[in-house]
């Protein structure tokens, strides 16, 4: 039985109804010694508050997506087959274009929000250049399937969940794709096809999307085996201009990254209350060490190049939880790389869906600006948006904590 699919859901329901039940109507009626009178009634009792914790947790994980199956609950699913030593452009000398083109098989996603709006597609992929085989979730826009663009390509963004975090999450919690879709057919939003892979790849721990040598490639499954899966597949534009990633807490940080650290991949990234500095998750791999926090750190990254990338990067959190980190890249920022910084106050939400969810159309219609120019000027030639201080705030951070983005390890550690 699934752990998110309805039939599970209903059997809790029933269960914690059958617990409530069962004190009321034979609380008096047990009979014999009086230790066996008492052991029966303990034990109605803890089923009654066993089924009630199992509830709540099937409720909230239904409504946060932060398991996706048994696996993931109890820490046995493992979805690296290999992990070599790809080298520092993640692609171990293989000229990953040239590969024999990948295809897959694409079923009907289950789960809530899998059916909305058209319907979300699941598969299952094995990494050829990574070593990483899971599942990944593609929703088409509405225009896909009509005849007016049989010819179109479509831009590309890549959902990253937070941890722990289904790649469901995006579909289900966030209704990216229900938000969306109307937002599509109007030209609000230009009509992306949205990629949800599978970021949690070690059992209880974050991968920090970075790559490791003999533990895992999740850097290389994200921006070269997903997207050449996707071109193959789907009548996808070309990376760079054509994808973007985005991402929620530890998925923000994710996006972030990817798009510095590979411009030639990716053209813009959407970052909601993420964090620069690996630490921000306390169980991320990519903080095991000071190097592997350097290497994964977008701030260093960015401030390391030579020259300027061509990238775009939306920046949206709390002061203490995101803020920071995005004016820590706004400040070392040099053109053609963009850095929109926007401040969230505390009564919008904290760090959860309640303050990520109502994001969707903002951040898709800031992208569709950015990656199209459909809709009028690119957003980093108008004017600040209101929700964005005049002058920036260290929201009481010391100076080296506001530089690296550290200053937001509290905030990003803490779960959606």
């Amino acid at each position: 039985m699934s752990l998110t699919g309805t039939p599970f859901l209903y059997t809790t329901i029933v269960l914690a109804v059958v617990a409530l039940i069962l004190p009321l109507a034979f609380w008096s009626r047990v009979r014999g010694p009086k230790a066996l009178r008492a052991a029966a009634r303990v034990l109605m009792l803890l089923f009654a508050q066993g089924t009630a914790i199992t509830l709540v947790f099937v409720l909230v994980n239904n409504s946060n997506n932060l398991y996706d199956n048994w696996a993931d609950l109890l820490g046995t699913g493992n979805h690296v087959q290999q992990a070599a030593n790809l080298g520092a452009d993640g692609t171990g000398g293989i000229a990953y274009k040239k590969l024999p083109k990948v295809q897959q098989k694409f079923t009907q996603a289950d789960g809530p929000g899998m059916h909305a709006a058209g319907g979300v597609k699941v598969t299952q992929l094995k990494g050829r250049v990574s070593g990483v085989s899971a599942e990944v979730y593609v929703w088409l826009p509405p225009q896909y399937d009509d005849p007016a663009y049989k010819n179109k390509k479509f831009p590309v963004v890549e959902l990253l969940s937070g941890y722990p975090g289904s790649a469901k999450a995006w579909f289900g919690s966030m209704k990216a794709h229900e938000q969306l879709e109307p937002l599509m057919k109007s030209g609000q939003v230009a009509p992306f096809i949205l990629v949800a892979p599978r970021t949690n790849l070690i059992a209880k721990i974050d991968t920090g999307c970075a790559n490791i040598p003999g533990t895992v490639n999740a850097d290389t499954w994200l921006s070269i085996d997903v997207p050449k899966m996707i071109t193959d597949n789907f009548r996808a534009q070309s990376a760079p201009d054509g994808w973007a990633a985005a991402g929620y807490s530890a998925g923000a940080h994710c996006a972030a990254k990817l798009a510095v650290a590979h411009p030639d991949r990716y053209r813009a990234a959407i970052s909601l209350s993420g964090y620069n500095d690996p630490i921000g998750e306390r169980n991320s791999l990519a903080a095991g060490s000071e190097e592997l926090r350097r290497a994964n750190n977008p701030y260093y990254i960015l401030k390391n190049y030579r020259t300027p990338p061509r990238i775009a990067l939306y920046i949206s959190g709390e002061n203490g939880d995101g803020y920071q980190a995005g004016v820590a890249l706004e400040q070392i920022a040099k053109p053609p790389t963009y850095v929109k910084v926007v401040f969230l106050p505390r009564s919008m939400g904290g760090h959860s869906m309640a303050l990520w969810r109502p994001q969707v159309p903002t951040v898709f219609e800031w992208l569709t600006m950015e990656m199209t120019g459909h809709g009028g000027t690119p957003q980093h030639t108008r004017t600040a948006s209101p929700l964005s201080p005049l002058t920036p705030s260290s929201g009481g951070s010391r100076r080296a904590e506001l530089a690296s983005g550290s200053a937001s390890r509290a905030g990003g550690a803490r779960k959606p």
